[in-house]
């Protein structure tokens, strides 16, 4: 057939896909029949390479199985598609339109692929989904922006999209490549499915995530609806593929979470209706485009508060963050402890040390004194306030206990013969006053660290 009459109307780049099918159900040979001149400039610009008609589609675009399913679902089943994708490797997003067209072969079909790249998404086009998908995707937008609470309104849009792709399982994986981790943020199960016991998404599970990327080859998602899909995934990911299968997974949608080209993680929903498929992925490729956005602000403003109320020296909180927990104390209508326990400490000659031996050295004394501090009051609040000051904040325990966590601190630093700690301490069990107590603290802490140098003079600081 001549497709150059209906070609040479678009002003887009379009091309004319083709695909056989075959006797056992599954289909391939896809390939562009013919493109226009748009479509023509455009792939010899992408491949470096003159575009060829009548060739298998890879020679033009990336081999990728959503595609092949949109081919499939326009040239065989006559459906009428329009989707974005957002190709995130160039910060772009594809719009989509896939028209099927009358065959005269007989196991050979065709549609026409019109297609066009932007770098934002068409807002005055969005109206041309559906208004199922609309509503989907502007629900999940207001529980992302609306709850105060970041992993309440993850919970309710996850338990939303696994009702949309009735799935078994839905969740969302983060990434975190620093530490070569990974974990669930949130997950939702259909009723009456219970979770995998022994289930691990640690250090294993995270080198199996990393695969993932590859497996995706440059495609936005991964949508895996049959044993024809699954076939291809056991030849790129073996080891994925085995998992998958003693897993009993046999469909499979699999999105990147990504955010100005930084992976964060993945959302997948297993065992779903893959009548859907066409609307999942619709739903899904805008989607998980705010929800990365949100997990990407919410991990920043984590960070910053980690870093404004963290030493970063030796894991303790700083002293920001010992002075809002003093505030806390005082605050309108906030419950008073028990009991309050305060403990000074700080390290007898590290001035000298740092004279002698440099500042490495006295940096290392700080970690393994927080360290040990970390390892004997390992339910309780541990500041560095400033230089080799520590401040250990107790609430509600008994004297007997408070008192028996300052022997022990004091028989390891005896026992260690690096680290010596001056301390001092007050428990309060009537006024309750957390500034009073922190002064007297402070003050017996100086009468230890004075008769410690009375002992050893020679070790006092200039």
């Amino acid at each position: 057939m001549d497709f150059k009459n209906i070609l040479d109307l678009y002003k887009c780049k379009a091309c004319i896909m083709s695909l056989e099918t075959y006797p056992d159900g599954k289909f391939g040979n896809i390939r562009v029949v013919d493109g226009n001149q748009a479509h023509a400039e455009y792939i010899e610009r992408e491949t470096g390479r003159p575009f060829v008609p009548d060739t298998p589609y890879d020679s033009s675009f990336p081999k990728d199985l959503n595609f092949e399913d949109f081919v499939y679902r326009s040239a065989v089943k006559q459906e009428q598609l329009h989707s974005y994708a957002n190709v995130y490797q160039k910060g772009l997003w594809l719009e989509i339109y896939m028209l099927p067209l009358v065959s005269d072969k007989e196991n050979t079909f065709y549609c026409l692929y019109a297609y066009d790249t932007t770098p934002n998404i068409n807002t005055n086009t969005m109206s041309d989904l559906s208004p199922e998908t609309s509503q989907a995707i502007l629900s999940a937008c207001i529980k992302l922006h609306g709850a105060k609470d970041f992993r309440e309104s993850m919970d309710e849009v996850i338990s939303d999209i696994r009702d949309i792709c009735d799935a078994r399982r839905c969740c969302i994986l983060l990434i975190d490549n620093e530490n070569q981790d990974c974990y669930i943020l949130t997950d939702a199960l259909k009723p009456g499915v219970e979770k995998p016991r022994g289930e691990s998404m640690r250090k294993n599970f995270y080198y199996t995530a990393c695969t993932w990327e590859d497996t995706l080859a440059g495609s936005t998602c991964l949508i895996i609806k049959n044993e024809q899909d699954m076939e291809v995934i056991k030849e790129r990911n073996p080891v994925w593929y085995t998992s998958l299968s003693r897993a009993t997974i046999e469909t499979l949608v699999l999105f990147p979470l990504k955010h100005n080209s930084k992976l964060v993680g993945y959302i997948w929903a297993s065992n779903f209706d893959v009548r859907s498929a066409v609307r999942i992925k619709e739903v899904l490729e805008l989607t998980t485009f705010f929800i990365a956005s949100e997990i990407a602000n919410y991990q920043l403003v984590q960070r910053l508060e980690m870093l404004s109320t963290i030493d970063l020296l030796t894991g303790a909180k700083n002293r920001n963050a010992m002075n809002n927990r003093v505030l806390e104390f005082d605050a309108f209508g906030r419950p008073k402890p028990s009991t309050i326990g305060v403990l000074f400490t700080d390290l007898n000659g590290l001035k000298q040390t740092n004279d002698r031996a440099g500042h490495i050295e006295g940096d290392r004394l700080l970690k393994k004194a927080a360290a040990i501090l970390h390892q004997v009051f390992l339910d309780e609040e541990i500041y560095r306030a400033g230089g080799d000051e520590f401040v250990i904040i107790a609430e509600n325990c008994t004297k007997e206990h408070f008192e028996s966590k300052i022997a022990e601190l004091k028989k390891i630093g005896e026992k260690d013969g690096d680290v010596n700690f001056a301390i001092g301490y007050c428990f309060d069990d009537k006024v309750l006053d957390i500034r009073k107590a922190m002064h007297l603290a402070d003050e017996n802490m100086y009468i230890d660290k004075e008769e410690y140098y009375r002992r050893y003079p020679d070790r006092k600081y200039r």
